[in-house]
């Protein structure tokens, strides 16, 4: 492995029952979070599919440590992306003897955790002292 190329490991959700739309909120707020902040993140959120998304995020951790080698501390979530599944398509009576159509959409989920590299903290360089404008004069004297 070159030192450019960058460990990863992803773990998928297929058919979750919500749509995309609503999916891809969650899957937004966790976008480039370090895992443990991303894992908080949805643990105190208010949406009701958080925690299935908490759930694949958990998996994509636990194939990083155990299937790649990766260090849990510096895992960052890269990329959370969602996808259109089926939709199930069903009636309900309407007014008049009409049938109104009613959709139930279903997503999927991707999630892929990469390894961040440490950088090394720089070392401070001592502040340069503010110089004084000395006039010819000052300097003769």
């Amino acid at each position: 492995m070159t030192t450019n190329e960058v460990k990863k490991a992803k773990a998928k959700a297929r058919t979750l029952r919500i749509s995309p739309r609503k999916l891809n909120l969650v899957a937004e707020s966790i976008r480039g979070l370090k895992a443990d902040k991303a894992l908080a993140q949805l643990t105190f959120s208010t949406k009701r599919i958080a925690e299935e998304v908490k759930k694949v995020l958990m998996s994509a951790i636990a194939n990083a440590e155990n299937n790649h080698n990766m260090d849990v501390d510096r895992l960052v979530v890269s990329e959370a992306y969602v996808g259109k599944a089926m939709v199930m398509k069903r009636f309900q009576a309407g007014a008049k003897g009409r049938a109104n159509r009613i959709i139930k959409p279903f997503s999927n989920l991707t999630i892929i955790v990469a390894e961040k590299e440490v950088e090394p903290k720089a070392e401070k360089k001592p502040a340069k002292k503010a110089t004084t404008k000395v006039s010819k004069k000052e300097e003769n004297i």
